[in-house]
């Protein structure tokens, strides 16, 4: 029998059918709030107890609608109550059920709370890195949230929806809230993941993030041996300390990534660094879109050219294939990349956004567009957001703009109103320049570049190759300027 295969507009008609307007009137009136999501998907995988008639009532009316849209994929219920009895996935689906309740169909999806927060918890660290965004200091900067906010940051994250939060910095694990926020947020039910240098994970240490809920810790390593990342990362005995840290945390049981930023200073040792990666048998390899922010300013001539980028990504792609580990790419032409494999070679692998890994069956690979541009690249202001040590929101970690605070605005209020936020969303307006290419809900362009760049968060990202003519005038300025 020939497969099925499916095109964007059935599966966007699919989608439209089972969320119909009696479903979505009924999620607008009875599940307003995410929590209420939650606990519906909760009592359906049978991890929680209905409270009355109304709550299994509601249950089920969400189940239906879960379990007829999973038909289309061939997914069985018992796989969903699967997926779903982690609190982390019914934070995620609730998100996407309350977006496409309040928002219908869009591209990219609006969600009604991030898939995840960044939360540069502190300012302090022990490194001193030359492409560091944050301008972290050996001492912490004194206008940082006491641990009372701390908790009240984490209680607003849990109302609104976001289903992880990932720790960065500065260094996280040398603030001493660090633990009970962790702890406190782990018991909320948040994926939890830490951005960390890896130079302070002893055994102990390890252990510690274990027992505190750690799913996932992200090791910086910039040079398969000390002499490059040492000189990197501005310390001597780094690159042994946080080999020491990413072997302890995977002897503890925990998921384990190497994080990568690419430029000149590197680029011919990324193969050096995949085979490292193999040999200390990490979960995932993430390669940085270099940023010429923070102290990242400095050394611009050292950001890679459109055509190395390229390279570099079609080189990540093929190294993922061979199926060991997961290595992504935070520069959102990287979904086009491995979009274009699957539709032009085949291939299965799918990665719509830095941390999302899609292995498509054949008969679905006419679903990987519609995916891709569900999900739609570049993620800032969409599907994920930063928080500052003082509570100062931002779109990325990278794009340092302040749209809010936390403590003085409520999270959620800025979410949902920015108007940064809403121009970030808006991958058809005029003065957008991605707005009339193809990929511009599979892409987007990396927005922290073009502010970086230009400015502008409209503007073009050099990095792109389709851009690259922006590339050049960026050269030839500088080469005006004597740089």
């Amino acid at each position: 029998m020939e497969e099925r295969q499916f095109n964007e507009g059935e599966i966007i008609e699919y989608l439209q059918k089972v969320m119909d307007n009696k479903f979505i009137k009924f999620i607008l009136k009875e599940l307003s709030e995410p929590k209420k999501i939650e606990k519906a998907l909760a009592i359906y995988a049978g991890v929680e107890e209905p409270r009355g008639i109304r709550e299994r009532a509601r249950a089920k009316t969400v189940a239906a609608a879960i379990e007829r849209a999973a038909s289309m994929f061939n997914a069985s219920p018992e796989q969903i109550k699967g997926f779903l009895k982690d609190p982390y996935m019914r934070k995620g689906f609730s998100s996407i059920i309350r977006g496409i309740a309040e928002y219908g169909i869009t591209k990219p999806q609006k969600l009604y709370a991030p898939f995840m927060v960044v939360w540069n918890f502190t300012k302090q660290c022990n490194l001193r890195c030359k492409h560091c965004y944050a301008n972290a200091t050996p001492t912490p900067y004194p206008d940082e949230l006491s641990l009372e906010d701390r908790l009240k940051v984490v209680d607003q994250l849990d109302e609104s929806g976001v289903a992880a939060i990932s720790f960065s910095g500065g260094e996280p694990l040398i603030n001493r809230d660090f633990w009970p926020v962790v702890k406190y947020a782990s018991s909320k039910g948040f994926y939890i993941s830490v951005a960390t240098n890896g130079t302070l994970i002893t055994e102990e240490v390890a252990k510690r993030l274990k027992d505190s809920g750690v799913r996932y810790v992200e090791i910086s390593i910039d040079g398969p041996n000390a002499e490059i990342h040492d000189a990197f990362r501005g310390v001597k005995g780094a690159f042994e300390r946080s080999i020491n840290g990413i072997k302890n945390a995977k002897k503890a049981g925990i998921e384990v990534g190497i994080a990568t930023v690419a430029t000149h200073h590197n680029l011919d040792s990324i193969p050096e660094i995949v085979d490292l990666a193999r040999e200390l048998n990490v979960d995932r390899l993430i390669v940085f879109n270099f940023i010429p922010t923070g102290r990242g300013k400095n050394i611009v001539k050292d950001d890679l050219t459109p055509e190395e980028r390229e390279k570099l990504m079609n080189y990540l792609y093929d190294e993922w294939q061979k199926g060991d580990m997961q290595i992504f790419s935070t520069c959102p032409a990287y979904a086009r990349i491995s979009l274009n494999k699957v539709m032009e070679e085949k291939e299965h692998k799918v990665s719509p956004t830095h941390f999302a890994d899609v292995e498509l069956p054949e008969e679905f690979l006419g679903a990987g567009k519609t995916l891709a541009e569900f999900l739609g690249g570049c993620g800032a202001g969409r599907i994920y957001c930063s928080i500052e040590h003082n509570g100062d929101i931002q779109p990325c970690v990278f794009l340092p703009i302040k749209v809010g605070n936390v403590i003085k605005d409520g999270f959620h209020n800025v979410w949902k109103n920015s108007e940064v936020f809403r121009a970030l969303r808006d991958r058809d307006a005029e003065d957008y320049v991605c707005s009339k290419c193809p990929y511009r809900y599979v892409c987007g362009g990396c927005r922290a570049r073009a502010y970086a760049y230009f400015g502008d968060i409209k503007a073009a990202d050099p990095g792109c190759i389709i851009m690259k003519n922006e590339w050049e005038k960026i050269m030839e300025r500088e080469q005006m300027l004597g740089h």
